[in-house]
């Protein structure tokens, strides 16, 4: 169990760290003086790299280095961008460099600049390698034996380690929420992180390591070029000439089909790949199969080639869930922004902006787990694998709520700044106050939870077995495509409202702005794409839902012992991608 205090203080690192990161629109605003949507466009391609990075970071896990190097790794890269962030900052350097102290544009320079966007790509680099590995590394970590052997004693000390991992980050976030010098946020994030890589590393003699175990990623690229390498050759007739090994459990077989079904549906061309994917099966004459079989980049099986047929089939319904990464891409960039200049205050009492990450990461923790109990109650048997694509309507519904009245909310507060003569006073405080942002942030949160869980399981359910594990890393990257495409959506809208000579909804500060104009832009379009994604998901062919099928059989058991314990629904605790929840 010594072990277990060395993954806390990584957990705790993290912590700090994405409260860093959460907080860099005011740094960029406040400090560096950048118009406010330069700075959204700075935060939403750092959250949509590191999302994005996540499927080639699982890749390098697999297939080369193991879960320990890549932690170990992607903590030391954690360090040093946290580093480099806390060096860009004025104190740090600025006199060394012939520059002021203070927290103003002019006294930040070239170098220190390239420090903060490099600290931005180290710490891309770190989050994502830490999602990947933390968790299987922590799990390999519980032998058998273990587990066996542990003692009350043993129980009561991870238990209270397991709080722990939670109330003081919690409390050190919130305590140096109410410090002011950026230079201090960062350099105390920094020392946590190189603290919890350095306590990680001192115990690497006492923990259980399980190396590369083989990418099922590999598949895809065998499956092409095994294609590519027999174009010329024609597909039998009968599918059963292809090559396929029959005695393997019935679990792991997945029997051909003869098109990608909703693919033709929407993409005709599309529909004539399964013709030359199949070719990866063929099974060549005047040379023995068991030949063949033993360059696997020239054959491959019938199942694994069917496994890509269905990654394929998920290509027309996935590029609905990028808007709602545009519309998620609000909460840490626009929103927050919002609060810039409110009043703070309940009462006398200060009340930091971190309250509202709070509010959030609660909103979307809670309404994941409303909808997964409502998931369970409602999904009969037979049924089970629409819950999860109505989940993702149900989000879709809720992201248009969440524009509408955020627009609202932006509404009031503009009028209160014209009301006041501070348009041209970016900097005065504004006697509003900060707890009118709560329903968006809430709401935001009910949208990213109920999406995040059903994206989940519906990408799960779709997907061949050996994929299931990897599916979920390329969901979290769509999204993350569309964290970066609210750059370009907000471009796009900037051009088009200055149509005509009009003024632009957006300027450099946001009381000269219409942000209002642009979240009932995302209304309306996100109305839009809940109707393509409906249509979709009613010619969707589904797969019946693994995770019903497993629990009926567990059902079954049960009640053959005479223990049953009635369904628990579609979606179980120990599923595969709850963790990414």
């Amino acid at each position: 169990m010594m072990f277990f205090p060395k993954l806390i203080v990584l957990i705790w690192a993290d912590v700090l760290a994405l409260y860093v990161m959460w907080m860099m629109m005011l740094y960029l605003t406040n400090v560096w003086k950048l118009g406010f949507t330069h700075a959204a466009g700075i935060v939403n391609i750092f959250t949509g790299a590191w999302t994005m990075m996540l499927l080639p970071m699982q890749y390098l896990v697999d297939t080369f280095m193991g879960s320990y190097l890549i932690l170990l790794l992607s903590s030391i890269s954690y360090s040093l961008g946290l580093g480099f962030l806390w060096m860009s900052t004025p104190p740090i350097l600025g006199k060394s460099h012939g520059l002021c102290g203070a927290y103003l544009p002019e006294c930040i320079g070239d170098e220190q600049r390239v420090l903060f966007y490099a600290g931005l790509a180290l710490i891309a680099v770190g989050l994502s390698g830490h999602l990947i590995s933390l968790g299987p590394f922590s799990a390999a970590q519980f032998t058998e034996d273990m587990l066996e052997n542990m003692t009350g004693k043993s129980f009561c000390i991870m238990f209270l380690f397991s709080y722990l991992a939670i109330l003081v980050p919690i409390g050190t976030v919130i305590a140096i929420s109410y410090v002011k010098a950026w230079s201090f946020r960062f350099g105390l994030s920094a020392l946590c992180t190189v603290v919890g890589t350095l306590v990680f590393f001192a115990g690497s003699c006492s923990y259980n390591y399980i190396g590369p175990q083989g990418s099922p990623l590999t598949t895809i690229f065998r499956v092409f070029y095994a294609a590519v390498s027999k174009i010329f050759y024609r597909r039998p007739k009968n599918v059963k000439d292809l090559y396929e090994i029959p005695d393997l459990d019935e679990h792991q077989l997945i029997p051909h089909s003869r098109s990608l079904r909703f693919v033709s549906y929407i993409f005709l061309r599309l529909n004539d790949l399964y013709k030359c994917l199949d070719k990866a099966a063929i099974i060549l004459p005047r040379i023995s199969t068991e030949d063949q079989a033993k360059n696997r980049w020239r054959l491959c099986r019938v199942t694994e080639v069917e496994e890509i047929k269905m990654c394929l089939r998920l290509i027309p319904i996935g590029i609905t869930f990028i808007f709602c990464g545009v519309v998620s891409a609000v909460g840490n960039s626009y929103f927050l922004i919002q609060s810039n200049h409110l009043n703070e205050k309940l009462g006398r009492l200060p009340i930091p902006a971190t309250l509202l990450l709070v509010i959030y990461d609660t909103g979307k923790t809670q309404f994941g787990k409303l909808y997964y109990k409502l998931a369970n109650k409602l999904g009969g048997s037979g049924s089970r694998h629409y819950a999860p694509p109505i989940g993702i309507a149900v989000s879709m519904i809720f992201s248009v709520i969440c524009c509408v009245v955020a627009a609202k909310v932006e509404a009031r507060r503009l009028g209160i700044v014209i009301s006041h003569g501070l348009i041209d006073k970016p900097d005065d405080k504004i006697p509003m106050s900060i707890f009118w942002l709560l329903p968006q942030f809430v709401l935001l949160g009910a949208v990213d939870g109920i999406l995040e869980t059903s994206l989940c399981y519906f990408l799960v359910d779709q997907v061949g077995p050996s994929m299931q594990g990897h599916i979920v890393h390329f969901g979290l990257g769509v999204l993350g495509m569309g964290h970066m495409g609210s750059v370009l959506a907000v471009y796009v809208v900037g051009k088009v409202s200055e149509k005509g000579g009009k003024t632009g909804w957006f300027q450099h500060t946001l009381n000269k702005s219409r942000l209002d104009k642009y979240y009932w832009t995302l209304a309306w379009l996100s109305a839009v794409n809940l109707g393509i994604y409906v249509v979709m998901a009613l010619l969707f062919a589904y797969q019946k839902s693994r995770i019903g099928e497993d629990q009926e059989a567990v059902e079954e058991e049960e009640d053959q012992n005479g223990e049953g314990k009635g369904s628990q629904g579609p979606f179980q605790d120990d599923a595969q991608c709850f963790c990414c929840c």
